[in-house]
């Protein structure tokens, strides 16, 4: 298994010296990335949750090591973390429904 804090001081340390080499591409992530004063709607908790479940969907191990670690500093428990993950793995199972029957949608539009 993979050493989380390593990970996450390794990834963070690359992020730096990229940031170095293009300064305005972290400026617009940190842009993105930044509360604004309407997001009032959402804890810091819940946001964490969703953005673990989407880093599952996403398949972004840097996103797991960080927001993992977040979600810790906010109060998620592991129980909510795992209903959150759940959330993640019943949607990528229904994406692959989904796109399962665009595979057969395809396959009945192709001609012989």
């Amino acid at each position: 298994m993979t050493d989380w804090n390593a990970y996450r001081t390794n990834m963070q340390k690359n992020v730096k010296e990229l940031a170095q080499l293009t300064p305005n591409t972290l400026k617009g992530l940190q842009t993105l990335e930044t509360p604004l004063p309407e997001l009032k709607h959402l804890d810091a908790k819940t946001r964490e949750l969703i953005a673990l479940a989407v880093a599952v969907t996403t398949r972004c191990d840097g996103c797991i090591a960080v927001h993992s670690a977040a979600a810790r500093k906010v109060g998620a428990s592991k129980e909510e973390i795992a209903e959150a993950l759940g959330v993640a793995v019943a949607l990528n199972a229904g994406a692959a429904l989904v796109y399962s029957s665009r595979v057969m949608e395809a396959f009945d539009s192709t001609e012989s």
